[in-house]
């Protein structure tokens, strides 16, 4: 039993040391082959002695990577007030530390270039870093962030072949029979670098004395000769050039909370990336792959998203003011209290995406597809939704005044409680749609398709509808009060208990409309159409009559002024249940 052990702690040195296991010989007892074949291990490698491997990798790991972490934080002595003096995230010039640039540089290789680091490797680094005591984050953040800007550049993977850190790195994997590429040892070592960087500016930004030392930027700080930085970008195709994806689930993770304002990403495969509270302002996103992003809380205000693909994508509370986001797909995304306001949303597709509470308030939706489209209390003021498609959207509470929904379809719409004042709603397609207890000030109806629309208990006053079709429209305690609905159809709709007080009625079609207990008083109702139609209970005192048709009418408890001009009104022989006053006035007895 102890030649066993003996050979496992062989094994384990080996294995620390970065050797590859050596076979174990084949002269061993039946107990020991039970307890750990480790033949079987080299040729056919057993899932669980690998699972075991992997976990020593990890428990080994981290300890070493925090012992170099610190030594690569501590400068030579005698400077530590000059480090104290640094105010600004820069390294201070002329200081020098107990491990020196090239040594650094070639212990980041050896250490982060064999693969991904795993979430819980990084989680045990920070956690180390945050309450270490011999870790100067400042100082970490420097070094790393000046290897960065280094592997960038290429400056290593492109250095002469007896010098060349990717490639040392990769001879020694070799000779432990590892078999990796020049580019995959590079590539997983710049981009664990980048990591550990966003992680500590994640942490730095939430401490107040290290806000302005610790700031990162992984695209380059953008400056007044270059408006857009590409550097990030160009690290992503690198990344993905060993497969597509690579960076997204390598980096994708650890985004979130960074700078990446005025980066220029145009094209990037981003699918599943979290961005969640990161600062995109300005950046340059069109023709992007951000399926699925998380941009929660993230600033993408005057950022270009044109033609991006963004289907699935968390926008929740964003700020997207002033945005470019024309020809975008966000179906099915969540833009929930999102700040669109001014936004681009020409032609965009927005079905099936939630809107709930977001500002739109100047948005361009020209010719935008939200149809199935939850936009509930959203604020959709001043917005431009001219040729929307916003068929069977939810649009409950939500706020149109101003807006432009010239030809817009909005059949099948829940617009319950929608504040429409001013809106244009002309030649727009409103069939079966829900209006009931809607506020249409002032609203432009022009020609607009009714059929089968609810507008219940909805405020009408001073809105517009000439040429619009409200035959058999359920108007019933509606407001009209002062409402031009000169010409429009309203043969068979029910207008019973509505308020149309001094509305322009001249020349309307409501024959056999329901008007009963309705006000019309001091209404135009020159030339209307009212034969068949249901009066009882209404009150026409002040109104105009003239010319109007009122036969088989039902005048039953009708009220009129006693100064109500009659003359030229036609039908009043056939009208049904005339007040005994009326008959007597007008000498129909």
């Amino acid at each position: 039993m102890s030649t066993y052990l003996s050979q496992v702690w062989q094994l384990l040195r080996n294995y620390v040391r970065g050797t590859r296991l050596e076979e174990m010989p084949k002269t061993t007892s039946p107990e020991t082959e039970a307890v750990l074949p480790l033949e079987k291990s080299i040729k056919e490698p057993d899932k669980s002695v690998k699972f075991a491997q992997d976990d020593l990798q990890e428990y080994l790991y981290s300890p070493r990577l925090q012992k170099s972490l610190e030594k690569w934080s501590i400068p030579k002595s005698g400077l530590t007030s000059k480090i104290d003096d640094q105010t600004l995230g820069t390294l201070p010039s002329g200081l020098s530390f107990r491990v020196c640039d090239r040594q650094m540089h070639e212990e980041i290789y050896d250490l982060l270039g064999n693969g991904a680091m795993k979430p819980e490797i990084v989680s045990q680094v920070m956690e180390l870093v945050v309450t270490g005591k011999k870790i100067r984050s400042e100082l970490l953040f420097w070094r790393l962030e000046d290897f960065y800007h280094r592997w960038c550049q290429g400056e290593f993977i492109d250095g002469a072949p007896d010098d060349n850190l990717p490639q040392k790195k990769r001879l020694k994997l070799a000779a432990q029979n590892i078999a990796i590429g020049l580019r995959q040892v590079d590539i997983y070592t710049g981009l664990n670098v980048l990591i550990l960087l966003l992680e500590l500016h994640r942490y730095a930004q939430e401490q107040d004395e290290l806000k302005q030392k610790i700031t990162f930027y992984p695209s380059a700080q953008p400056d007044t000769d270059n408006f857009f930085t590409s550097q990030l970008l160009r690290i992503i195709n690198y990344s993905d050039a060993l497969e597509i994806g690579n960076f997204s689930s390598i980096v994708g993770q650890f985004l979130k909370g960074g700078n990446f304002q005025s980066a220029y990403l145009g094209d990037a495969n981003l699918t599943g990336a979290d961005f969640s509270g990161a600062d995109l302002s300005l950046a340059y996103l069109g023709d992007a792959n951000l399926t699925g992003v998380n941009f929660s809380g993230a600033n993408l205000s005057g950022a270009n998203l044109g033609d991006a693909n963004l289907s699935g994508a968390n926008l929740s509370g964003a700020n997207l003011s002033g945005a470019d986001l024309s020809s975008t797909n966000l179906s099915g995304a969540n833009l929930s209290c999102a700040n669109l306001s001014r936004a681009d949303l020409n032609r965009a597709d927005l079905s099936s995406t939630n809107l709930s509470r977001a500002d739109l308030n100047h948005a361009d939706l020209n010719r935008a597809d939200l149809s199935s489209t939850n936009l509930s209390h959203a604020d959709l003021s001043n917005a431009i939704l001219f040729g929307a498609n916003l068929s069977e959207a939810n649009l409950s509470s939500v706020s149109f005044s101003y807006a432009d929904l010239c030809r817009a379809d909005l059949s099948g719409a829940d617009l319950s409680h929608a504040i429409l004042n001013g809106t244009n709603l002309s030649d727009t397609i409103l069939f079966s749609t829900n209006l009931s207890d809607a506020i249409l000030v002032a609203a432009d109806l022009s020609y607009a398709k009714l059929n089968g629309a609810k507008l219940n208990n909805a405020r009408l006053n001073g809105a517009m509808f000439l040429g619009a079709d409200l035959s058999g429209v359920d108007l019933s305690r509606v407001i009209l009060n002062e409402a031009d609905l000169s010409g429009v159809i309203l043969n068979d709709a029910d207008l019973s208990g509505a308020d149309l007080t001094d509305a322009i009625l001249f020349g309307t079609d409501l024959s056999y409309a329901n008007l009963n207990s309705a006000n019309l008083s001091g209404s135009n109702l020159s030339g209307a159409i009212l034969n068949g139609a249901d009066l009882s209970h209404s009150n026409l005192s002040y109104a105009i009559l003239g010319g109007a048709d009122l036969s088989d009418a039902n005048l039953q408890e009708m009220t009129w002024g006693k100064k109500q001009q009659w003359e030229g009104v036609r039908g009043l022989d056939t009208a049904v249940n005339v007040p005994e006053a009326l008959r007597e006035e007008l000498g129909l007895n």
